[in-house]
């Protein structure tokens, strides 16, 4: 930064400690949890009544007996819960945390290294503030993502996910209703899909136990990686200084901070990694549910492109991801990841689709889901592979990483 002036430095970070409140860590979890609360209180948001959450249970108990026809996977639920739109984002804070703060780490770290060597004799007291601003940017930006998920999610997993607690369905019916009253199906049968997707998550996410750490850990990994948009963090704090300046920083608080495509052959790597998994595991409830509903709901078709679609057209999964992780879901994986699954099930059995689950190495790659049909008449599995895959140390199993993590390792 040039013409830098350590004192109007200081006098610019007293300006920004008025903006922010006090808050530890790289995001301000009490103001992210305040301002999802407002944004999302401007819609009526009831408090789901026994008339609500009874036929959700019903729903979920049905969903259950059908996939069992359909998945070795056994049920992954032991109840099932109706939440408002409030309650959603109490109860998935612990698991956003997770996701989010590698990346908020990212952020500040970025505001920070832009402090000029001139400022080396306030450096500490500055990069406290920088901190505390950059945990209050991404705690703002979190809420109001939250916000928005908050009336557009149908259950704890829309975003492929394991967002909700072990072992409980959730359905939000406020949310269901707003959905059901765009189609021409009736609202029971909406609703069994619905708990059918719920369900087979649960399935997926319990009984795969190394699958969350996994997902997360490939969050993390391209977090590491993640590069943000610095030209508008000096901009900012090289115009703070004046009064317009921090008219453009209260902007900021509310558009949030932007990042950069990824532009090294690791993150590329690691981004591959990502959208892989989420598509796999998106893949393979779409195609469970599908094999599930198509016997037992009339409109099962139309349903399953009806929530094809709404991904597509970027839904709550490619927004927030995009908002807070800095990436958007390629939708087209989606599909070719179900085309995957539903083909391995022909070809192999449910028990043989199913199998590929056992371990992070059997994964099929990002490659592999440009050639579904190619991995599906692969040879088949080395059994011994297996069986060494299987007996690893249990240390070595809990990590979630192989090679098999949406790319070949010749890529990274």
């Amino acid at each position: 930064m040039q013409g830098f002036d350590p004192q109007m430095l200081m006098m610019m970070m007293g300006r920004i400690q008025s903006l922010i409140n006090n808050g530890e860590g790289p995001v301000n979890w009490a103001l992210a949890r305040d301002v999802a609360r407002t944004v999302s209180a401007a819609q009526p948001d009831p408090t789901p009544t026994a008339g609500e959450s009874a036929p959700i249970e019903d729903a979920v108990r049905l969903a259950e007996h059908w996939l069992d026809e359909v998945t070795a996977l056994p049920a992954g639920t032991t109840g099932a819960l109706a939440w408002s739109r409030a309650d959603w984002i109490e109860k998935t804070l612990p698991v956003w945390k997770q996701l989010v703060e590698p990346v908020a780490d990212r952020m500040t770290e970025a505001m920070t290294g832009l402090l000029p060597e001139a400022a080396a004799g306030a450096r500490a007291p500055i990069t406290g503030i920088l901190r505390q601003m950059g945990g209050s940017l991404f705690g703002h930006q979190v809420g109001t993502a939250l916000a928005q998920l908050a009336t557009e999610v149908l259950g704890s997993s829309d975003i492929g996910l394991p967002l909700g607690p072990d072992g409980k369905a959730v359905l939000l019916p406020t949310n269901v209703a707003a959905f059901s009253a765009g189609l021409e199906i009736p609202a029971t049968e909406v609703r069994l899909y619905l708990a059918m997707r719920e369900a087979a998550y649960h399935r997926l996410f319990a009984h795969v136990p190394w699958l969350k750490a996994h997902v997360l850990g490939a969050v993390e990994a391209y977090a590491r990686g993640i590069t943000v948009d610095q030209s508008r963090i000096e901009e900012l704090m090289r115009n703070a200084q004046s009064p317009e300046g921090l008219a453009d920083l209260q902007s900021v608080f509310q558009e949030g901070i932007t990042f950069t495509a990824p532009d090294t052959a690791q993150q590329r790597a690691a981004l591959a990694r990502l959208e892989t998994i989420l598509a796999l595991t998106e893949g393979w409830v779409d195609a469970v549910v599908d094999a599930a509903a198509v016997p037992n709901l009339p409109h099962s078709s139309a349903l399953r492109e009806t929530l094809r679609r709404r991904r597509a057209s970027g839904g709550p999964a490619e927004q927030t991801f995009s908002a807070l992780v800095g990436l958007e879901m390629r939708p087209r994986r989606l599909r070719d990841a179900a085309r995957l699954w539903a083909s391995l099930g022909d070809a192999r059995g449910i028990d043989g689709r199913d199998d590929v689950w056992a371990h992070p190495d059997l994964l099929p790659t990002a490659q592999d889901l440009d050639d579904p049909d190619g991995f599906v008449h692969r040879d088949e599995i080395d059994l011994s592979a297996l069986n060494d895959l299987l007996t690893e140390p249990e240390g070595e199993k809990k990590d979630g990483k192989g090679s098999g993590d949406g790319v070949d390792d010749e890529d990274e």
